[in-house]
């Protein structure tokens, strides 16, 4: 049986935190630290009965940190190029190790990794962690590469701008200066370019003044240049660190900001792991989509964002500032390649859809989850806390009250710390309304494996002929068919905030593409109510629905 992907995002550091500290600016001394081992059989079974089928587990690679772990021979980080108490998941420090943070034994924290996967696997779910390809903290430094490999930027010439060798570029005679940042006692010379891009000596606060650019042999003042002849040493270092997680038996890679390196890199380095490892899957951050098949095509990636597409779609339909059947342009732009697109609603670099800066209210989060989950058979995310309504409205310390959840401190999350319970999940701390939302999006999740129409079938949209149905409004309502053989789930998503009774046409075309016959009268099921229905489906009356405020209607019959 064939398998829609669902991800379950999760920062181990925040999920198992039980402390109620919450100081902003406070260290994990005050504020605590989730561990690996929090991930229990029992917190495995409930995110998996929220019908995940991976879990990408981000911020497990060693990160540069304003913690102090000297003890443990890790090098202490200068705290002015290291954004947070906690410091950030992808400023990577050591490509080889774990983060010592999120360990319940720091010299033991590899192997409290591979016991992780193991318990995932036994759980039903599969691996997915970060793979950060583009830059690296500023102090990168590995000391738990195995024998042989040499350090990035070891064999560097550091008086040259870009040499196709180097594994950094270089400020060659000047000395690092971040405007607006005292660097305290930070000293680099000569400066290296940052990671989004800025060949200066002098970025500013507002840019990746944290990490360093890494070098895949394209000379970006030199016209783009390229020169992969001979193999540049960043892509030989950046595979063997493919090789080295795929070993682990980890199940996939969510590649950061996969754009900012050239897809012959990909296309080169992709090839050799799943030569040697068949069914690991590469998630492309890629926001450019006149790029999108190039990475897909080319760069032999697996899947890739909906960002900009679907996603800033869905978010300007549930806020009211467009019309739901501008949906309908956005599968248009990607059908050749829509079973290759992500969909989510919520990751750690969106504002939560119930903060203040989005939606104000998790409640309205049920329509647009009906349309990205429902809608094809490519992979759908979510990220943790987002099934309780996680407002994300907490000021921890570097990131500020952004409606974002922090990746940058130590931190309680509210919703999950209370569904957690210690590590119970009986549910007894959540309101009845988290509940509820947990239990919806529990059911929208899982009947997009259990049933084949979601899972496998054939997609048609309702909107064209609906656009001008009186009975039906197109500003607030999106309408579509899934189709299996001769089951058909008729799907509406109602993003108004009043309940509302509709007639939808149901276009001959549909009955003559999938050879369908018309019914005046047809037994459903409600997938979500799981209550009967009489409903015509035909090509001659509308089809009438009432379709709950800020919710939908999932009914399954047969032709």
């Amino acid at each position: 049986m064939k398998e829609k992907i669902v991800i379950y995002q999760v920062l181990p550091r925040l999920f198992g935190n039980d402390s109620r500290t919450c100081q902003p600016w406070g260290d994990k001394q005050v504020n605590g630290s989730g561990k690996m081992d929090d991930f229990t059989p029992r917190a495995l079974e409930q995110i998996r009965s929220l019908g995940a089928t991976h879990i990408w587990y981000t911020g497990v690679i060693e990160h540069a940190t304003q913690t102090d772990n000297t003890l443990y021979g890790i090098p202490a980080d200068c705290p002015a190029i290291v954004k947070g108490k906690a410091g950030s998941p992808y400023a990577i420090k050591d490509y080889y190790d774990i983060d010592p943070n999120i360990a319940t034994s720091m010299l033991a924290r590899m192997n409290e990794f591979e016991q992780l996967v193991e318990r995932t696997h036994k759980a039903g779910m599969k691996v997915i962690i970060d793979f950060v390809p583009n830059h690296v903290a500023r102090q990168y430094h590995s000391d738990s590469c195995p024998e042989g490999i040499t350090d990035l930027g070891r064999e560097d010439d550091t008086t040259q701008a870009f040499s196709a060798q180097n594994n950094f570029y270089y400020i060659p005679g000047q000395e690092l200066h971040v405007c607006d940042v005292d660097l305290g006692g930070y000293h680099e010379y000569p400066a290296k370019a940052t990671g989004n891009d800025q060949f200066t000596a002098y970025p500013n606060r507002n840019d990746w003044y944290e990490t360093v650019k890494l070098n895949y042999g394209v000379d970006y003042m030199g016209g783009h240049a390229c020169h992969f002849n001979p193999i540049p040493r960043t892509w030989k270092k950046m595979l063997q660190i493919l090789q080295f997680w795929a070993s682990k038996g980890i199940d996939g890679f969510r590649c950061d900001m996969a754009e900012m390196v050239p897809v012959e890199f990909w296309r080169w380095a992709i090839t050799q792991v799943k030569a040697q490892h068949s069914d690991i899957i590469f998630i492309a951050e890629v926001y450019n989509p006149n790029e999108y098949r190039n990475y897909l095509n080319n760069g032999h990636f697996d899947y890739l964002y909906d960002k900009v597409g679907l996603y800033d779609c869905l978010r300007a339909v549930t806020c009211g500032f467009i019309q739901a059947s501008d949906i309908t342009q956005q599968w248009q732009a990607v059908d050749d390649i829509r079973d290759r697109m992500l969909n989510f609603l919520e990751n750690h670099d969106e504002q939560r859809l119930a903060s203040d800066f989005f939606a104000g209210d998790g409640e309205k989060g049920r329509a647009p989850l009906i349309v990205s989950a429902c809608m094809g058979r490519n992979p759908m995310m979510i990220y943790f806390g987002q099934e309780l309504g996680e407002r994300g409205m907490d000021a921890e310390g570097f990131s500020g009250r952004d409606g974002r959840t922090s990746i940058f401190d130590y931190w309680t999350i509210d919703s999950i710390r209370r569904w957690r319970n210690k590590g119970r999940f009986d549910n007894r701390q959540l309101t009845p309304k988290e509940v509820s939302l947990q239990q919806f999006y529990s059911r929208v999740l899982n009947l997009c494996n259990s049933e084949a129409a979601l899972r496998e079938g054939d997609f048609y949209d309702l909107m064209y002929t609906n656009l001008r149905n009186p009975d039906f409004n197109p500003g607030k309502q999106y309408a579509f068919v899934r189709r299996y053989g001769n089951e058909v789930i008729l799907v509406v998503a109602n993003f108004d905030e009043e309940d509302v009774n509709i007639g939808i046409n149901i276009p001959e075309h549909l009955f003559e593409l999938f050879n369908l016959p018309q019914r005046d009268m047809v037994k459903a099921q409600g997938l979500m109510s799981r209550c009967p229905y009489s409903i015509s489906f035909n090509a001659q009356n509308p089809t009438r629905l009432l379709v709950p405020a800020n919710s939908g209607r999932l009914l399954k019959f047969k032709l």
